[in-house]
C-alpha cells in the first residue's frame, strides 16, 4: 500500500492511493445536464455546421467537458451554453482541426476563416477539454500551416500565445508538445521585437491590431505604447523562459527571463500613472504623455501576475460606478470620462461599452490577484458579483447569447441582430468558472491547488466534476450541510473518485499528488 502525505490548509493528512483510477464523473450524473443542450438545439436555426453538428453536440460534450452544478440556474445554463457554442467553432480542415472566431466568413481572416485575435482565449478555454487534438491541430496550423511556417496573418493581432500554451501545459502535462513548440514561439517573439519594439524598450500597437478599435486612448492608426501588448510580451517572455528551463537550455531561459524582467520594470515605471493610480496608454510609442483615461486594458498586467500590492489601488475602480462598474458588467473605459460612449454605435467601439474579450481578461487578472494572500483590496464578494453580471449579460431576448459587445446599462447586444455577432468566440467564460470561481489553480508542480472565490454563505452547494487534470479526474464539491450530495459536509477534493483533501469551510486546499 502506497501512502503519501498531503498538505491541507496547513495540516498533514494521509491518503491511500492504492485503488484503481476511476473513469468519468465521481459525483454528478451526466444525463442531468442533457436538457440544457436540448434547449439550445431547439432555440435556433443552425446557421452553420462545422465539425460537430447540433445533433452531435451532446455526445461531444459528454466526452469532453467538466460538469458543473450549482443552485443558481443562470450560472449553470451559461456554463453549458458556452461549451455548446465553443463546439460550434471547431472546424475540420485538410490540416486538422482549427477554431474560428466568427462562424460567418470574414474577408480579413486567414485561411479557413482563422483570426488570431482571440487565440489566447481559445487556448485558455479549450485547455479543459478532454480531447486536446483540437488545440494541438489548431496551434500547429497557425504556426506551421503555411508550408511549414506560420500562417500569413498570425501576427496581425497582438497575442499571448506562449503564455497560454504554458498555462495549458499546467493542465494537461504534455511537455513534449510544449517543447516542440519552443522554436516557433521564440521566432514569433523575435518578429514582434523587430516590428514593434521602440527606442524606450516598450512595444507599440495600434488599437485595431490589439483587437480594440476606436478606444478613448488612441485610434485605429495611432501607434501607442499600450498596457495590452506590453503585458502580452512580458507574459510570453516569462513563458519562453520557463519552457527553456524545462528543455534544459539555461542560456535561453536566462535570456528571456531578462527580457521579462526588463519589460516588467518598463511597464511599472512608464505605464503606471501615479496620479490616476492606473496602468495607462502612453502616446507616441511611449515617448509622449499619458492618454489620460483609465481603460480596462489597464488591468491586463494582472493577467500575467506582473504587479504587486503597491498597485492594488487600481482595483478600486471595478467597484466604482464612476469607474468600470455598470449594470451589465465592466465597461471598457471609465464611466466618468467626458468622452465615454461618444464614438457612435455599432462599428466596434471600445469607448466604454462592455466587451466580453476585455471582461474575461480583467476577471482572469482579478482571480490571479485574489490568489495572492498579500492583497487586501478585493473580496470574493466582488469577484462573485462581477461574475454574476457577466452571466446576466449573456442573454438576448430571453435566450442565452454571446456576441461582440453590449450596452452597459441596458444589456442590449449592439450587433445582436447581425449574423456575424452570433456565438462570437472572442472571450472565455468556463475557464473563469473552473480556475476562478471554483478555484482549481493549474500549476507546473505536483500539487493540486483549489481556492474557490465563492463567498462562504452564497451557495450551500456546488460541484465541478469530471475535470481531466494531470491525467487524473478531479472532483471539487462544496456541501454546507452534507445533505445535497450525500458525501459529507464541507469542501472536498476527490482524485479519481477518492477523497484526497477537505476543509470545513470554503478556502485554499493544497494536495500533493501521488
Amino acid at each position: 500500500m502506497k501512502i503519501q502525505l498531503y498538505l491541507l490548509a496547513g495540516f498533514l493528512f494521509t491518503v491511500c492511493s492504492c485503488s484503481k483510477h476511476s473513469v468519468g464523473p465521481a459525483v454528478l450524473k451526466t444525463e442531468n445536464y442533457r436538457h440544457h443542450v436540448e434547449h439550445f438545439n431547439r432555440m435556433e436555426g443552425e446557421n452553420k455546421v462545422n465539425a460537430i453538428s447540433n445533433a452531435q453536440s451532446w455526445d461531444w460534450m459528454k466526452a469532453n467537458i467538466p460538469l458543473f452544478d450549482c443552485p443558481q440556474d443562470n450560472f449553470q445554463e451559461i456554463y453549458y451554453y458556452r461549451w455548446w457554442t465553443f463546439r460550434k467553432h471547431i472546424h475540420q480542415t485538410p490540416q486538422g482541426f482549427i477554431i474560428t472566431e466568427f462562424l460567418v466568413d470574414r474577408n480579413y481572416a486567414d485561411k479557413y476563416n482563422m483570426i488570431s485575435c482571440a487565440l489566447g482565449h481559445h487556448i485558455y478555454e479549450g485547455r479543459w477539454l478532454h480531447d486536446q487534438r483540437y488545440l494541438n491541430d489548431y496551434v500547429h496550423t497557425w504556426y506551421r500551416g503555411n508550408e511549414g511556417t506560420r500562417m500569413k496573418k498570425l501576427l496581425t493581432f497582438s497575442s499571448w500565445t506562449a503564455d497560454a500554451l504554458l498555462n495549458r501545459y499546467k493542465v494537461n502535462n504534455d511537455q513534449a508538445f510544449l517543447l516542440d513548440m519552443l522554436p516557433d514561439l521564440e521566432s514569433e517573439y523575435k518578429a514582434w521585437e523587430k516590428d514593434r519594439r521602440t527606442e524606450t524598450g516598450l512595444f507599440w500597437q495600434s488599437d485595431v491590431k490589439d483587437g480594440m478599435e476606436e478606444s478613448l486612448s488612441g485610434g485605429r492608426r495611432e501607434q501607442n505604447a499600450r498596457p495590452t501588448i506590453n503585458s502580452y510580451m512580458f507574459g510570453n517572455a516569462k513563458a519562453i523562459a520557463s519552457i527553456g528551463l524545462m528543455k534544459g537550455d539555461e542560456k535561453l531561459s536566462a535570456l528571456y527571463q531578462s527580457k521579462a524582467d526588463t519589460l516588467a520594470d518598463l511597464i511599472r515605471n512608464k505605464l503606471w500613472n501615479n496620479e490616476s493610480e492606473f496602468f495607462e496608454t502612453v502616446k507616441k510609442r511611449g515617448a509622449g504623455a499619458f492618454a489620460g483615461v483609465r481603460e480596462a486594458i489597464g488591468f491586463t498586467p494582472w493577467y500575467f501576475n506582473l504587479p504587486d500590492e503597491k498597485y492594488d489601488a487600481a482595483w478600486k475602480q471595478v467597484s466604482d460606478p464612476q469607474g468600470f462598474l455598470a449594470p451589465f458588467g465592466l465597461t471598457t473605459a471609465e464611466r466618468r470620462h467626458p468622452e465615454f460612449r461618444t464614438h457612435g454605435c455599432c462599428k466596434c467601439e471600445w469607448d466604454g461599452a462592455v466587451w466580453p474579450f476585455a471582461s474575461a481578461q480583467t476577471l482572469t487578472g482579478m482571480a490571479n490577484r485574489m490568489n495572492d494572500d498579500k492583497q487586501k483590496t478585493l473580496a470574493d464578494t466582488t469577484y462573485f458579483k462581477l461574475m454574476e453580471l457577466y452571466v446576466e449579460s449573456q442573454y438576448y431576448r430571453g435566450k442565452p447569447y454571446v456576441g461582440e459587445y453590449l450596452d452597459e446599462t441596458t444589456g442590449y447586444w449592439l450587433k445582436g441582430d447581425q449574423e456575424r455577432s452570433r456565438y462570437y468566440n472572442h472571450s472565455t467564460f468556463n475557464d473563469l468558472v473552473i480556475s476562478g470561481l471554483v478555484g482549481l489553480r493549474p500549476r507546473t508542480d505536483r500539487v493540486i491547488e483549489v481556492n474557490p472565490l465563492i463567498p462562504q454563505e452564497k451557495w450551500d452547494w456546488f460541484c465541478l466534476d469530471n475535470v481531466l487534470y494531470h491525467g487524473k479526474i478531479l472532483t471539487i464539491l462544496w456541501d454546507k450541510n452534507g445533505d445535497h450530495y450525500k458525501k459529507g459536509k464541507g469542501l472536498q477534493v476527490l482524485v479519481n473518485g477518492k477523497k484526497a483533501g477537505s476543509s470545513d469551510n470554503i478556502g485554499r486546499i493544497l494536495i500533493r499528488e501521488w
